[in-house]
């Protein structure tokens, strides 16, 4: 069934703007999966003494939607300090397209995150924060939880709404999930893997996943 992409989303994806890398690059991320049908990587140059972001890259995996909120978000983020673009919500690719159909929203979400995935690495890098200076958040919880696959189904478990609630106190992250339709034989699987993806994040000290059904 054909999907009710708006005329901006269908244009971006015809004729996306920034698509390609930037060789030696100030920094770089990669979000999401082939498996799960979704992946950007953002290249980026970066002024290191007004942290202005100069020029942004990025190469798409995935849908139209995916290139067109990728395309939209590096042209938002061009001329940005990275204070600027760190606030950026997550939804903002989605709102400048006119929106998106429900099970493609998580495209604007993955756009964002993986540039800011990239300017929290060049800040580490080069100094200006230190690791456990990273704000902890629930975006960047769910961002990394973009990179668990349900094993039954093969799409992640932050696109498959199982995420329901994400809660941050002094460094302790507990996350629910709920496995729905999924078998109970996989919940022990998706219960480990979001401890071993949420444990990485800057910030966090204690992680804690409580799976319902």
């Amino acid at each position: 069934m054909a999907l009710d992409y708006s005329k901006k989303v269908l244009e971006y994806f015809r004729h996306p703007k920034n698509v390609g890398e930037i060789k030696n690059a100030d920094a770089k991320a990669t979000l999401g999966s082939p498996a799960c049908g979704d992946m950007v990587t953002t290249y980026l140059k970066i002024d290191p003494k007004t942290l202005r972001i100069k020029k942004v890259k990025f190469k798409s995996y995935g849908c139209a939607a995916n290139i067109a909120t990728a395309s939209v978000v590096s042209e938002k983020a061009v001329g940005k300090t990275v204070k600027e673009v760190l606030a950026m919500d997550v939804l903002t690719a989605a709102r400048e397209l006119g929106g998106l159909p429900a099970n493609k929203i998580h495209c604007s979400v993955l756009a964002v995150n993986t540039l800011k995935k990239a300017l929290k690495g060049y800040m580490v890098e080069k100094g200006f924060w230190k690791k456990e200076e990273i704000p902890l958040t629930k975006d960047s919880v769910l961002s990394e939880l973009f990179n668990v696959v349900n094993p039954q189904i093969g799409l992640d478990i932050v696109r498959l709404r199982m995420v329901e609630d994400v809660k941050i106190k002094n460094g302790n992250v507990q996350v629910s999930i709920r496995l729905g339709t999924t078998d109970r034989s996989f919940a022990q699987h998706i219960k480990e893997e979001v401890e071993e993806h949420a444990k990485h994040i800057a910030g966090v000290r204690n992680v804690s996943v409580r799976v319902r059904r």
